[in-house]
């Protein structure tokens, strides 16, 4: 299976469900404003997060369960801005974001009804951080996300984890799954690293150290339009078992679980 050659019907197809989408997301903030934020509004993440992939093509295939055991903390490798798409409906449950995000107009307010925390992962803010996913996990039923690597890539591998969120294992006792993300074409064929940067992923290049696969870049909401272009592309979402951390520093734990994460990627990749 190839991708889908660009031209002026795919550009109008593209434009005409990016308009219906938008309308989409509106209607919907209407009503998550009735909605209060907590377990009702990540069950109601999951339902507008299908419709949405709907509009976009993406499709979704999981392999594996989650834990039962509670709190649970995921971790993941992050390509896109389509894992906060494609997660809360093969799962549930929410995230832990950037807190850039969370000033986006309506994108912010609406993540945050949908039971995102956003946390400053600036060393100056690092205790603040802690406490909000120390209180989040310790508060909450479903499962947590987050994405370690602190940004998206081009995909050609995983960036090295951060550190300093792994301190709270300790302290709240949760059980770590880490969960590994491919990107494929519809059919399930593989994309290489050149279309994968060129045409799936989303990154900034100022954060990039990937070779030849840096030329371009586009806003989040460009690149959904492109992938409506494209006609969209199947996530892959495959949950590992929870590795025994018990003893571990938070340097170590980082380590352990970039280790996992990135040796299944690039094994499937």
């Amino acid at each position: 299976m190839q991708i889908r050659k660009q031209n002026i019907f795919t550009t109008i197809w593209a434009a005409i469900k990016f308009c219906a989408a938008w309308f989409f997301v509106c209607a919907n903030a209407i009503i998550l404003c009735f909605i209060p934020r907590g377990k009702l509004s990540v069950r109601y993440m999951r339902m507008f997060m299908h419709q949405f992939n709907w509009f976009m093509g993406v499709r979704l295939k999981v392999k594996g369960k989650l834990s039962s055991k509670r709190p649970l903390l995921c971790v993941a490798n992050h390509i896109s801005v389509f894992e906060l798409s494609t997660i809360p409906v093969a799962f549930g449950g929410s995230f832990f974001g950037k807190k850039e995000l969370e000033s986006w107009p309506l994108i912010g307010w609406m993540a945050k009804k949908f039971g995102v925390v956003f946390i400053d992962r600036r060393p100056s803010h690092a205790t603040e951080a802690l406490n909000a996913i120390q209180k989040e996990l310790e508060s909450v039923d479903y499962p947590l996300f987050i994405f370690p690597e602190g940004t998206s890539t081009n995909g050609a591998y995983v960036k090295q984890f951060k550190s300093s969120m792994f301190d709270v294992v300790e302290k709240t006792g949760a059980t770590v799954q880490p969960v590994v993300i491919h990107y494929r074409l519809h059919d399930g064929t593989k994309i290489n690293d050149e279309d994968l940067a060129n045409h799936f992923a989303y990154f900034d290049n100022k954060k990039m150290d990937c070779g030849p696969y840096c030329e371009r870049e586009r806003s989040a909401f460009m690149q959904v339009f492109h992938i409506m272009m494209l006609g969209g592309f199947l996530v892959e979402i495959e949950v590992l078992p929870c590795p025994d951390l018990s003893g571990m520093d938070r340097k170590q734990i980082a380590d352990t679980l970039h280790k996992i994460i990135s040796d299944k990627y690039m094994e499937n990749k």
